[in-house]
C-alpha cells in the first residue's frame, strides 16, 4: 500500500521460552501505554504491520507469533495446543514480558476471549476485538470448516498449504477469498505458509490447534463470559465480513459492560490488511478517551 511505504522499518524479532516452546515476538519499544496484538491462523505478526507502523509512535506495540501455523519454530511435542491452551499461552507471555495494563488486540482468531473465562486476565487492561471467532463460529466460516476438514485427513494440511503456493488459489471463497477484499501481497503470504510448506512439525502443531476446538457449548460459554469483563472494551467489526458475523460484534459490544462497537466499512475479516488506517484511528480513539 502506498500510503505504508515511508513507514519505519519493523521492530526487531525477538525470542521468549514459553512452556509450549519458544515464541517470537516484535516490541517497538519505548515507554508509551501497551498494545499487544494477535494474529489469526496461517499467519503471522506480520497481519500487524501497518496497523503497528501506525501506533507505534505513542504506544509500545508487542507482536508475538502465535503457535497458528505461520510460526517458524516448532512447539515441544507435548504442547496443549488447543485453543484454551494457545490462549494460556498468551496469558504466559504477558507474564515472562511483565507486560500490565495491557490493550490486548486480536483479529481473526477469536481465542483470547477464553481469558476472560480462564480468570487469566489480570494483566488485560483494556480489549480491542477485532473481526474474529465468536460465539460457536469456531471453525470460522467456509475457510475454517475447509481447514478442519483437510487437518482430520492424513497429509490433509499438507496438501491444502502445497495448494496455495499456487496464486490464483489463495482467492478462493473456501481459501483466503473472504478473508479480506483486498488480495494480501503474495510475499507476505509466501512468508505465512513458508513454514507449513517446509517444516512438517509446524503442521503437526496446527493440526493440533485445528482439531483442538472444544464443544460449542464451551465456545460459547467463553463469549458470554465476557459480562463479566468490567474494563474498557472496543469491538471493531467489518461491516462487510464474510466469515465473522457482523452480529457477532453486535452481540459482543452489548455483552461487555463497558463495550463499544465501531463498524469499519470495505474491509472483510482482515481489517489489519483492507483498512490499517481506519483500524489504527479507531484504536487511538478508543485509548484517548480513557
Amino acid at each position: 500500500m502506498t500510503e505504508h511505504a515511508h513507514a519505519a522499518p519493523p521492530p526487531p524479532v525477538s525470542e521468549v521460552q514459553l512452556s509450549a516452546g519458544p515464541v517470537e515476538y516484535q516490541d517497538s519499544g519505548g515507554d508509551g501505554p501497551v498494545v499487544v496484538l494477535l494474529h489469526g491462523v496461517a499467519m503471522d505478526g506480520s497481519l500487524w504491520r501497518h496497523v503497528v507502523a501506525d501506533l507505534r509512535s505513542d504506544y509500545r506495540c508487542v507482536v508475538p507469533t502465535l503457535p497458528l501455523g505461520g510460526h517458524r519454530r516448532p512447539m515441544k511435542p507435548d504442547a496443549d495446543l488447543s485453543v484454551l491452551g494457545v490462549a494460556r499461552l498468551v496469558a504466559e507471555f504477558l507474564d515472562a514480558l511483565d507486560l500490565t495494563d495491557v490493550t490486548l488486540v486480536m483479529n481473526d482468531w477469536g481465542g483470547a476471549q477464553a481469558l476472560v473465562a480462564d480468570g487469566r486476565d489480570q494483566r488485560i487492561g483494556k480489549l480491542v476485538i477485532t473481526s474474529c471467532e465468536a460465539f460457536d463460529n469456531f471453525p470460522p466460516g467456509l475457510p475454517g470448516s475447509n481447514l478442519h476438514a483437510s487437518a482430520k485427513m492424513p497429509g490433509g494440511l499438507n496438501m491444502a498449504f502445497t495448494l496455495l503456493k499456487l496464486k490464483p488459489m489463495r482467492r478462493l471463497p473456501m481459501t483466503w477469498g473472504r478473508m479480506s477484499k483486498r488480495p494480501v501481497p503474495h510475499e507476505v503470504m509466501d512468508a505465512w505458509f513458508r513454514p507449513l510448506w517446509t517444516d512438517p512439525e509446524i503442521r503437526r502443531d496446527l493440526r493440533k490447534y485445528v482439531l483442538g476446538v472444544p464443544p460449542k457449548a464451551e465456545l460459547v460459554r467463553w463469549s458470554e463470559n465476557l459480562r463479566e469483563f468490567d474494563r474498557p472494551a472496543l469491538v471493531a467489526w467489518a461491516a462487510e465480513d464474510k466469515v465473522m458475523p457482523p452480529a457477532h460484534g453486535r452481540r459482543l459490544a452489548e455483552l461487555l459492560p463497558k463495550g463499544e462497537l465501531v463498524e469499519i466499512a470495505d474491509s472483510y475479516t482482515l481489517i489489519p490488511e483492507d483498512q490499517p488506517r481506519r483500524l489504527a484511528s479507531a484504536i487511538r480513539t478508543f485509548l484517548r478517551k480513557l
